[in-house]
């Protein structure tokens, strides 16, 4: 009785499916570059000759530039999550849930968004307006982005709520709060980056939100 080898059993089909994700991070780092050299609004055909193939190539890692534009959001996501995981001090890119410094919990997440900006402003510009997509998207574009490093910043409100003996009911308002600020206050910095430094901008967006955290983070008394 003869056997039939599938793909599976000899691992074929597992090496086309690394391959397939190799070949899909390597797009994605060509469309940063070609972002980088055109500008935000860059087109497809400019992403294609950047990474040496065709827009079809690219469509059939990436379905559509819908497609293109998320792989390209979740790269830009893990690269915030991953500078200010190091500013925290986790070595995993995850934010460490710890309440020991919390206002320097909230400036250094503040740095790590205006730290994109201030690098990476084509970057920033195509991720935020979403210039590749034929149609404007439903809702914010970029909301997976901003709600994911909000998530993780109301973790670590939580638990320094919570040491502090206090309610960990707003931790998750004031983290998706703090994070529409500095968006809103680093959109219109770009617009001029040279009237005032990033240092400069951390620290005021820092005193701004402190000012009512703080509070908050005041030890009850029993």
């Amino acid at each position: 009785m003869s056997t039939t080898t599938t793909p599976s059993q000899d691992g074929r089909s597992t090496r086309w499916d690394e391959h397939r994700a190799s070949r899909r991070r390597e797009l994605v780092e060509a469309t940063l570059r070609a972002i980088r050299n055109h500008g935000a609004a860059v087109g497809m055909d400019d992403i294609a000759a950047e990474a040496g193939t065709s827009k079809t190539v690219v469509y059939r890692h990436f379905t559509d530039r819908q497609g293109l534009y998320a792989a390209v959001c979740e790269s830009v996501d893990a690269r915030i999550l991953r500078d200010l995981g190091k500013a925290m001090g986790a070595a995993d890119g995850e934010l460490a849930a710890s309440p020991g410094d919390p206002r320097g919990l909230i400036s250094a997440s503040i740095d790590a968004y205006l730290g994109l900006v201030e690098k990476d402003p084509e970057v920033y510009r195509f991720v935020v307006n979403a210039p590749l997509l034929e149609t404007p998207a439903d809702g914010d574009p970029a909301s997976p982005v901003t709600n994911h490093i909000a998530a993780q910043l109301s973790v670590v409100i939580a638990t320094a709520l919570e040491a502090g003996g206090q309610d960990t009911a707003p931790a998750t308002v004031w983290a998706a709060g703090l994070v529409g600020m500095v968006r809103a206050a680093a959109d219109q910095w770009l617009t001029a980056p040279d009237a005032m430094t990033r240092s400069t901008l951390t620290t005021h967006l820092t005193d701004l939100a402190w000012s009512g955290l703080s509070t908050a983070w005041t030890p009850s008394k029993d």
